[in-house]
């Protein structure tokens, strides 16, 4: 049951806005290929969309450890290439961009020397499962997830939060593959796209920063499950689903309102909003595509 009114969702069809230029294409084995991809030669696997205050969009490249930007006239520029597994980004308040990398933990990335470092690389001396994806408060509070290769046979997926303090809090331990990772407008609820179990998670976020009566949102089917996550303006949350060919958007019942459906691709990993607007910018990832696609009204 999608919703109350028991209406099917309303699609809304995306474009393609742009795609990896040929130059940057080079398809070859790597060690994320053959973990995640088993008998597959991919050139690329794109994710992590953000936008910066100047209108440029990075989006992450997982399997060559590439970060690059795109210009508001849709040019593609690399703007590192390091040895990593780049994920999740978020624009952090002093200008950086924060990245979860699956094989090195939180890092920082100066956008302007192309300068990695390491922010966070394990916790306690413990290395963590593969980090995946990040987002701020409004006090520059990090949240972030520790998925790993978890699952249901292995439900230990964990979401963290780094305060600002440099305090490190595991918030969650329990979840079956732990991905995208959004706040409510207010900062008061955390929202968790659970992937193997195909849900999004939603706990309310006391005081104290801990979390508390977390439950499911929101559940889905398909192959693979829901990844990243993005908060509209009205409140409402939208959930890129990486086998389904598109976005769900969620009210504040947790019903789906609206399907953003992919021209190209099932493989929809990433969503992010372009400051300001209503228009969404995704990621199909098996493609090396970004489309776009404007919500309606609130």
């Amino acid at each position: 049951m999608w919703n109350l009114s028991f209406a099917p969702p309303q699609v809304i069809d995306a474009r393609v806005l742009t795609r990896l230029p040929d130059a940057f294409r080079a398809p070859r084995r790597t060690g994320w290929v053959d973990a995640n991809k088993p008998g597959h030669v991919m050139d690329s696997f794109l994710e992590g969309p953000v936008f910066d205050a100047a209108g440029n969009l990075y989006v992450a490249d997982i399997p060559y450890g590439r970060i690059f930007r795109i210009t508001p006239t849709l040019e593609w520029q690399l703007v590192v290439q390091y040895d990593g597994w780049p994920n999740g980004m978020a624009l952090h308040a002093d200008g950086s961009l924060w990245i979860a990398d699956y094989q090195r933990g939180i890092l920082s990335l100066d956008m302007a020397s192309g300068h990695v470092e390491t922010v966070l690389a394990h916790r306690n001396s413990e290395s963590f499962k593969g980090v995946n994806d990040l987002c701020f408060d409004g006090h520059g509070n990090l949240y972030f997830t520790d998925q790993g290769q978890t699952g249901l046979h292995d439900p230990s997926g964990r979401v963290y939060r780094l305060g600002v303090d440099g305090k490190l809090d595991l918030l969650l331990a329990n979840a079956p593959s732990p991905n995208g990772v959004a706040l409510s407008a207010d900062g008061k609820v955390l929202f968790v796209a659970v992937t193997r179990g195909n849900q999004v998670w939603r706990a309310p976020l006391l005081p104290d920063g801990s979390i508390s009566k977390m439950g499911a949102f929101q559940t889905f089917f398909g192959t693979s499950g829901p990844d990243g996550l993005a908060v509209a303006d009205d409140g409402s949350l939208v959930v890129a689903h990486a086998s389904l060919g598109g976005a769900f958007v969620l009210n504040a019942m947790g019903e789906v309102t609206h399907f953003i459906r992919s021209p190209t691709g099932k493989t929809v990993t990433n969503v992010a909003f372009r400051p300001g607007t209503r228009e969404l910018v995704m990621t199909e990832s098996a493609s090396g595509t970004v489309l776009s696609a404007g919500l309606p009204p609130s």
